[in-house]
């Protein structure tokens, strides 16, 4: 999975710090709304972003995965 994370790329002058696929200015976010939708990572690379490698949007999944699994969360009560 290591290999996975050296193609996200966080740099503060491109797309100001957000996660995008190295050497490209394809954010993270993008791919996983993408994914959201229901799109298949082939028709993604077939029809968005043909620069793309599958690897590419298994990385943004495992970016994204991360994020949750490190993250502190603090519980809050809803209001009736």
């Amino acid at each position: 999975m290591k290999g996975l994370m050296e193609r996200i790329s966080v740099d503060p002058h491109v797309c100001h710090g957000q996660p995008c696929i190295k050497g490209t200015r394809i954010m993270v976010y993008l791919v996983l709304e993408l994914l959201e939708a229901g799109l298949e990572q082939d028709k993604i690379i077939r029809e968005y972003y043909p620069q793309l490698e599958r690897e590419d949007i298994e990385a943004c999944l495992h970016y994204a995965a991360g994020l949750i699994r490190d993250a502190e969360y603090v519980p809050f009560e809803r209001s009736a």
